[in-house]
């Protein structure tokens, strides 16, 4: 009994670290913004080029339905992680607009 306690409190320890070093680990956060922002921009270009067109052309509302909630989610996620990273690499108010516009664009990741 006391093993199996001592091996769980062992486990917690070990994914405590893990959630904390994934929260304050710029390199994670700068990835994972490339990955939002990329998966954003080019589900904005479908709802935009796929879904709208076919909601108005073909009466079928489905793609709308279907695109929308994870293109939504994936602004707040990218909007949040630009702030996050603002306040991480000092951003000033000009770069955080012109990364805030950019969300527009699916985006290539840089070398």
């Amino acid at each position: 009994f006391n093993r199996s306690i001592a091996h769980s409190s062992t486990k917690i320890g070990n994914l405590t670290r893990i959630f904390v070093r994934i929260i304050f680990d710029i390199n994670y956060h700068e990835n994972l913004f490339q990955v939002v922002s990329f998966l954003e921009g080019t589900s904005y270009l479908l709802l935009l080029f796929v879904a709208v067109p076919v909601k108005y052309w073909m009466n079928d509302p489905q793609y709308v339905k279907l695109l929308g909630m994870p293109h939504g989610l994936l602004f707040v996620s990218y909007i949040v992680l630009a702030f996050l990273l603002k306040s991480e690499l000092n951003w000033s108010i000009k770069k955080l607009g012109v990364v805030l516009i950019a969300q527009s664009f699916p985006s290539e990741r840089s070398t």
